[in-house]
Parts: C-alpha cells; sequence; structure tokens
C-alpha cells in the first residue's frame, strides 16, 4: 500500500500540525479541467498504529526512488543529490 508521505504534508502546509490527523483540499488542472483533490494527514505513528490495530504486521517501509527519467522530466521536484522525491512511503503488510 502508498501512503502520502507525512513530512510532505509539512513542506505544503507549514501552518498545519504534523502530529494532527487533518484533512485538506488542494485545486488542480488535469486536461484543463480545474479539479479539486481532498487529503488526509496522519502522522506516521498514526498510520503504523492503525495498521497493526487492523491485525496486519508492517514487513516492510521503503522510499523508492523516483522512475528513470523523472531527474529530465521534473527537474524541480528531483532536489536531492541522491535523485529522490519526497513523496510517498509504501508499506508491505502481513497478517499478523
Amino acid at each position: 500500500m502508498a501512503v502520502n508521505h507525512p513530512f510532505v504534508y509539512h513542506l505544503i502546509r507549514p501552518e498545519g500540525d504534523y502530529f494532527a490527523t487533518e484533512q485538506w483540499t488542494d485545486e488542480y488542472t488535469f486536461n484543463g479541467q480545474p479539479a479539486e483533490l481532498t487529503y488526509w494527514h496522519r502522522p506516521l505513528h498514526a498510520i503504523a498504529n492503525e495498521f497493526t490495530a487492523a491485525g496486519f504486521r508492517i514487513a516492510v517501509v521503503s522510499e523508492p526512488p523516483p522512475a528513470p527519467g523523472a531527474r529530465e522530466a521534473f527537474p524541480d521536484l528531483v532536489t536531492s543529490p541522491s535523485g529522490y522525491i519526497l513523496c510517498f512511503l509504501f508499506f508491505v503488510l502481513e497478517a499478523a
């Protein structure tokens, strides 16, 4: 399963409370059409707690690198020397 990286919330909404569960909406344009996307921010410990409370064990947490060509296609997003984009966390869950 993939979730928005919890730290991204702090970068996008510095006035927000990282340790709170909060909803926010951003406006985008897709193919010339306006759209609103609604997100829920949860701190990392809250995400992990929900998985374990639902009966799962977290086997892997990863921050994978972007796809080949991402640095060229999105130079403003790939800002770290390693070429990583702080965007998503991927969890591998197993039944506990």
